[in-house]
């Protein structure tokens, strides 16, 4: 007997799990590539205005998420964090700039079937979408829509604001929000000088009528 007896049947072991992980893993990586491109085809068809093909999208990023989480059922350290939290941040925002955008019930985690973490820092991303729809709003002269958005733009910041905790189990969601204080700032700017515009243009139109011809 020597003092490594039984070394070779312990890295076997360790070899046979980490072959397991690296499938898992491989598995993985690949799905999650597929939901953020996914993901962004979708938010790109929202902006488009392109309703059914981003329904679709929506859908097939739901089951390639389903199916990327799966793969890391039985390997918590590939499943929390990392690549798969990124994905599930990316589905999360596809699926809440769908739903705010089309006027449809805010998806919770739950529904989604993802962790919390991620679907609030998708929250927090899904506020340059909708600084992106404001900006829309407003070169289509739809101001009063647009003041709308920027309340929701609000209420997200100050919401995110209340998960004041380490990154690691927010996953970085101070960072977002602190960008989302960004955007909000930028985009009250744009609306509050679009505002002043409208007015300016009604009055410029209301003074032209009363002039004699």
């Amino acid at each position: 007997m020597t003092i490594l007896s039984g070394l070779k049947q312990i890295c076997e072991q360790i070899l046979a799990s980490f072959d397991e992980q690296d499938s898992a893993r491989e598995e993985a990586y690949s799905l999650s590539r597929q939901v953020v491109r996914v993901a962004s085809s979708c938010i790109r068809s929202v902006h488009r205005q392109e309703n059914e093909a981003a329904r679709e999208l929506l859908a097939e990023a739901r089951e390639l998420t389903a199916r990327m989480i799966a793969a890391t059922a039985n390997q918590p350290r590939l499943r929390f964090g990392g690549f798969v939290s990124d994905a599930e941040k990316e589905y999360a925002e596809a699926a809440i700039t769908y739903a705010v955008i089309g006027g449809e019930p805010l998806p919770t985690p739950d529904e989604l079937e993802i962790d919390y973490a991620p679907w609030l820092n998708g929250l927090a991303e899904a506020g340059g979408e909708f600084r992106r729809h404001i900006l829309d709003l407003i070169r289509e002269d739809r101001p009063d829509e647009a003041e709308e958005y920027l309340d929701v733009m609000d209420e997200m910041y100050h919401s995110i604001m209340g998960f004041d905790y380490p990154n690691a189990i927010s996953y970085g969601l101070r960072g977002r929000s602190d960008a989302l204080r960004g955007m909000l700032e930028r985009t009250r700017g744009d609306m509050t000088n679009a505002l002043r515009q409208a007015r300016l243009e009604r009055r410029l139109a209301e003074f032209q009528e009363r002039l004699p011809e």
